[in-house]
């Protein structure tokens, strides 16, 4: 399927600690989600080279084209001299330092960089789903909070909520799991930065990865 040279190209820049996940999700993606139905996990998703960015995705959204383009922090332009349409705060929730990296580290950057648009819509993503382990005794007894080395669900989205971002998502990108849903997600919220309505409409056709 071909798109029109009008498609909208909307710039969605992914930020978080080293290793967390963001290429491996860029890489599920670049499958359409879903994997190979003859695959069994672990699946062998594809390599992306830094060189290659942005990362471009064209989608069909309740019937109208949009062209998502996905940079990182190893962008050949340096990232904080680019100007997202939406932002993607990226944590691994096998590891709460990364989570605590986002108000830290993260934030501070987005605020500083990024204040062109009070508007500007970002979202927490928790990556790595499938590495997620049930707090062990000898882990709560360690800490002081009495808290594990994974991030449970309701931890993300407090830490979310405080600070203030549009969305929560978690996913998996090894695995495949939730990963249509986080990018259906991304997609209404970046449609609705192009235009008045946004992806305002009753159409049944939600999303496509093309």
């Amino acid at each position: 399927m071909s798109f029109p040279e009008s498609t909208p190209e909307i710039n969605i820049l992914l930020l978080g600690d080293a290793e967390v996940g963001k290429s491996t999700f860029l890489s599920r993606l670049s499958l359409g989600v879903r994997p190979h139905e003859d695959d069994l996990p672990p699946y062998e998703l594809p390599k992306l080279r830094d060189s290659d960015q942005p990362y471009a995705f064209d989608i069909s959204l309740y019937g109208r084209p949009y062209r998502l383009q996905f940079y990182d922090t190893a962008s050949p332009t340096n990232y904080t001299l680019l100007h997202p349409s939406f932002v993607i705060l990226c944590y691994d929730v096998s590891s709460r330092a990364s989570l605590m990296s986002l108000a830290k580290t993260w934030l501070p950057i987005v605020n500083k960089h990024f204040n062109y648009d009070e508007n500007l819509p970002f979202m927490v993503l928790g990556l790595k789903r499938d590495l997620r382990r049930q707090w062990t005794q000898e882990e709560v007894g360690r800490d002081k909070q009495g808290k594990g080395a994974s991030v449970m669900p309701h931890e993300g989205v407090q830490t979310a909520q405080r600070m203030l971002c549009d969305l929560y998502a978690e996913c998996s990108a090894l695995t495949g799991e939730l990963c249509r849903e986080v990018l259906e997600d991304v997609a209404k919220t970046c449609a609705k930065t192009t235009t008045k309505d946004g992806a305002k409409n009753n159409s049944p056709d939600i999303c496509a990865l093309m």
